[in-house]
């Protein structure tokens, strides 16, 4: 059950890199505005805002992955890192889009669940 924790972790934390490319590099680019709903002009006027959303993103991929470097004694920081995430994820399908409740709120939730096992295996 670690190694399907740890996979989890690993791919929740490469959803939030995919995330931070997005919204700081694609953004106001077809790909980006496609993924988010945007137009042209409004990709345009908040395009400073979603590179500070997607730097956000980055530094909760950065705490999994460090996690996930720690092995076992990373257990603290991949639920701290997952907790982020899924408060995070429940503040944006509250206010932005319910989508996000499927995007991160749902894999956060299965990330710890998972963990929590994992942490009882062993």
């Amino acid at each position: 059950m670690s190694l399907i924790a740890s996979i989890a972790v690993a791919l929740i934390a490469l959803l939030h890199i995919y995330i931070l490319v997005l919204e700081m590099f694609l953004w106001d680019k077809p790909a980006g505005m496609r993924a988010f709903g945007q137009t042209p002009q409004s990709a345009a006027a908040t395009k400073v805002m979603a590179g500070n959303q997607g730097l956000y993103n980055g530094f909760l991929a950065a705490g999994l992955l460090w996690g996930l470097w720690l092995g076992p004694e990373g257990f603290g920081v991949k639920v701290f890192f997952l907790l982020c995430v899924l408060i995070a994820g429940l503040y944006g399908a509250a206010t932005a889009s319910r989508k996000i409740l499927f995007v991160q709120v749902v894999p956060a939730t299965i990330g710890l669940v998972l963990l929590y096992l994992s942490r009882g295996a062993a």
